[in-house]
């Protein structure tokens, strides 16, 4: 099957995904600055409250390979239309909602618009022209963390000087805005695996078990990581994913190919992807507790929640800045390297932090390092997975790498959050995280980075054509400057 043509201006449509990467993101820490407040504001208890968090995790999870297959099979575009409708009713619904019930139901909603981006990232391989394939994808999937680190500092500001229903409004408007973008600006391509089935059997299978393994993650510190539900749902988790693993390789038409996930440059990527999902989000949980942890405890810096997110700001604004130069070095050097330079920056990040988190601007310029370096991985993870596979399964491998990455994420809260709980200081009546829990976590996450280094380092390059040999269409055969290590 011949490759789709790109078309000739495309300035437009990479703005466009871009900007709906970020308002995915955006989605996700929205509640973040509301997180103490919550139990007040909707009149129920704290762990009731912890589930308009959780809730947007799992049903991200379910939702986000599912959609990158369906975008394979109807096509790219009008899966981003369709991801754009439950983010504004999930929005508008958290906007009318008067208790804990619907706005659990709201945060559902949006969890299931999260697909934006893995479908945003293969869409690129359809209409951008090699030349700027390698740029565009770095800046379309380092949307994430743009979103999450300019977002915070808004949605802090807005909660602190505004009702909190104003965040959902005009998430609502934002996310409505994006569905005029997309209908006016992104173009309409064929489906790339058009004829194919939907497996709906494996997409029940999926669902059934990530639920399973995140709600186990996210929620054994609450529940006892030793009692019978956590441990129940770890073993269920492990015989649904069995047997989900063993239909899909039965199947016709796989919800997600596993012989192609199996290949050495598309595994090797995924487990790569965790530990970087991992080693973010040490930075992410550490760092705004130190900048507003009271200064009495030593090590705390005081910092308001507005001025704590504006201190991190910067952290998104150096995304932005390293993606075009990421997606250079993948076109010199091949993505390979980029996502080994951006593990090792991370650790870097890592490393400064041990002697710089004892003030502002040290935890400012610590965000700064540590951003550079998941700009440059994120953004060569989809090239490499895009290198890899057919044009049929694109959307697909992105959505499972998208979803490798937040259960990178995931174990990294679970993780981070014990190390945290376990080494305490008392003060005042209070227990804080110690300054040796904070150092401790940050160590745990310099170091998945360097374990995130090696993995990709042992990705196999594209092997050498024999002389003579006629190429496949570049769409097949992975054929871009995005491809090559």
């Amino acid at each position: 099957m011949d490759a789709p043509q790109p078309t000739a201006r495309t300035g437009g449509v990479v703005a466009t995904l871009a900007l709906a990467g970020t308002t995915a993101a955006v989605m996700q820490t929205l509640v973040t600055p509301l997180i103490a407040e919550l139990p007040q504001i909707l009149d129920t208890s704290a762990s009731n409250a912890a589930w308009v968090i959780t809730v947007t995790l799992l049903v991200a999870a379910v939702c986000v390979p599912i959609s990158g297959r369906l975008g394979d099979l109807v096509g790219k575009r009008r899966m981003l239309l369709a991801c754009a409708v439950p983010l504004v009713a999930g929005s508008v619904a958290c906007a009318l909602a008067s208790g804990v019930a619907p706005t659990i139901v709201g945060r559902g909603l949006q969890g299931m618009g999260m697909g934006m981006v893995p479908l945003g990232i293969a869409l690129l391989r359809d209409v951008v022209p090699a030349e700027k394939l390698s740029s565009s994808i770095a800046l379309v999937s380092a949307s994430m963390g743009i979103g999450g680190g300019l977002g915070l500092p808004l949605a802090a500001a807005i909660a602190q000087y505004a009702d909190w229903r104003v965040l959902f409004w005009g998430s609502a408007a934002l996310a409505a805005a994006i569905g005029v973008l997309i209908w006016f600006l992104v173009p309409e391509v064929p489906a790339g695996a058009k004829g194919q089935r939907f497996d709906t059997a494996g997409a029940l299978g999926l669902a059934a078990g990530l639920v399973s393994l995140l709600l186990a993650v996210s929620k054994g510190a609450d529940w006892g990581w030793g009692s019978a539900t956590t441990l129940g749902l770890f073993a269920a988790s492990v015989v649904v994913l069995l047997a989900w693993g063993l239909w899909e390789v039965r199947t016709t038409d796989p919800l997600i190919d596993l012989r192609t996930t199996a290949r050495s440059r598309v595994l090797l990527t995924d487990v790569a992807s965790v530990f970087i999902g991992f080693g973010m989000y040490a930075s992410m949980l550490v760092m705004p507790q130190v900048l507003q942890f009271p200064e009495a405890t030593g090590y705390g810096l005081g910092q308001s929640m507005l001025a704590a997110g504006l201190w991190m700001a910067p952290g998104g604004i150096m995304m932005m800045v390293v993606s075009p130069l990421g997606g250079k070095l993948t076109d010199a050097r091949g993505p390979k390297v980029t996502l080994v330079c951006g593990a090792l920056v991370l650790a870097a990040g890592y490393a400064l932090a041990q002697a710089l988190i004892g003030t502002a601007w040290g935890v400012m310029l610590v965000t700064v390092v540590t951003s550079g370096g998941v700009g440059l991985a994120y953004g060569a993870m989809p090239a490499l997975i895009m290198g890899s596979v057919p044009l049929s399964e694109t959307a697909a491998a992105n959505g499972f790498n998208t979803l490798m990455r937040s259960l990178g994420t995931s174990i990294g809260s679970a993780v981070i959050g014990v190390i945290l709980a376990q080494m305490t200081t008392t003060m005042g009546g209070h227990t804080f995280a110690s300054e040796a829990g904070f150092r401790t976590a940050l160590l745990v996450g310099g170091g998945l980075a360097l374990v995130s280094a090696a993995i990709a380092a042992v990705i196999p390059a594209v092997r050498a054509e024999p002389p003579g040999h006629t190429r496949a269409p570049a769409a097949e055969s992975g054929d871009t400057p995005a491809a090559r290590a």
